[in-house]
């Protein structure tokens, strides 16, 4: 547990003077008590339970203090909460290496597989969105909760060259902010063309909870704008990408209709991009460890642990010691402490 305002700690500094106080109401009270003749038939008359029971509504209201002091430095802690994401976009590769049969049957069929059972464990709540890139980047079907439609987009999918991973990150951040002026046509292949808007103000990363964005890839970017840069634009609406890296990264040669490439999976550029946007790496070596990749990030998405603050907890305890408090005093002295 940590604390967003430590600082307000130190009123427990206090705590020691409030305990020496108490002490010294109760020495007052034992000199102007009345003098009996013999102080034996009152502590006879009084019983040992009174002796302790008044010492009890004190203390418990000095533990309210104590918890109300926590909930002023507003604790915070890891709590396993309902995922609040809205919508998922699924950015696929469909670049020609994706037919390689490493993974069997081949890349592109396991990849659609998992991807299917993994919508159909989808809450109906959730809409989800596919984007398919190759050399370019196209939105397959627009977020729906409509899970026929998706799949069907899945089977659709064609294989086509090049890989422009950079393209896919775009067009997803297009498709959750249509009014944010994203436009792969505003990217050069290294570097940004277009400044973001002037009144444009960056989100922590990882901050925002409506969408996320999950992006697998089998090879390196061979084409469209830098990974990196595309990843910073995400960073920067405080979008999570999962990534999900599916090859070879010593690279293999692959070949397809009569001809052939070199292709590796760049799992550095996958991990900064999940670093970057606090999102998280995964590999798949085989279309078991796929399945069982997407089972991981849907139980994410239904139950996600965050920090959040706690406060409200400390509050209401130190509500419930201060009433309980009360009513004890009340029904053992007749008073309110």
């Amino acid at each position: 547990m940590s604390f967003q305002w430590p600082e307000m700690l130190w009123l427990l500094a206090a705590l020691p003077a409030l305990v020496a106080a108490y002490v010294l109401v109760l020495r007052k009270k034992k000199k102007h008590a009345v003098r009996y003749s013999s102080l034996s038939l009152v502590r006879q008359a009084m019983g040992a339970s009174q002796t302790w029971r008044r010492h009890v509504p004190p203390l418990l209201m000095l533990i309210a203090i104590v918890t109300m002091i926590v909930a002023i430095a507003r604790p915070s802690a890891l709590v396993t909460l309902p995922s609040q994401y809205e919508t998922v976009m699924l950015a696929m590769d469909v670049s020609g290496s994706m037919r390689a049969t490493d993974v069997e049957p081949n890349r592109l069929v396991a990849a659609q597989n998992a991807a299917k059972a993994f919508i159909a464990d989808q809450p109906d709540s959730v809409k989800i969105g596919i984007v398919a890139f190759a050399g370019t980047a196209t939105v397959a079907q627009a977020p729906t909760r409509n899970k026929e439609d998706l799949i069907a987009a899945i089977d659709r999918f064609q294989l086509q060259r090049a890989t422009a991973i950079g393209s896919a990150i775009i067009v997803s951040l297009a498709t959750l902010f249509p009014d944010g002026g994203y436009d792969v046509s505003s990217f050069s292949y290294d570097r940004v063309k277009k400044p973001p808007p002037a009144d444009f103000k960056p989100a922590p990363p990882g901050s925002y909870n409506s969408a996320v964005i999950i992006l697998l890839t089998d090879g390196q970017r061979t084409a469209g704008p830098d990974t990196l840069q595309a990843a910073r634009l995400a960073a920067d609406r405080g979008v999570r990408i999962y990534t999900v890296g599916v090859g070879t990264p010593q690279g293999a040669v692959v070949g397809i209709e009569g001809w052939s490439m070199h292709v590796r999976l760049d799992e550095e550029t996958l991990k900064a991009v999940a670093d970057l946007t606090r999102g998280e790496y995964f590999y798949a070596g085989n279309a078991v460890d796929l399945k069982k990749i997407y089972k991981t990030l849907n139980s994410r998405f239904v139950m996600e642990s965050k920090k959040t603050e706690i406060g409200a907890f400390f509050t209401a305890a130190a509500g419930v010691l201060v009433l309980l408090s009360a009513l004890l005093s009340l029904a053992w002295f007749n008073r309110v402490l």
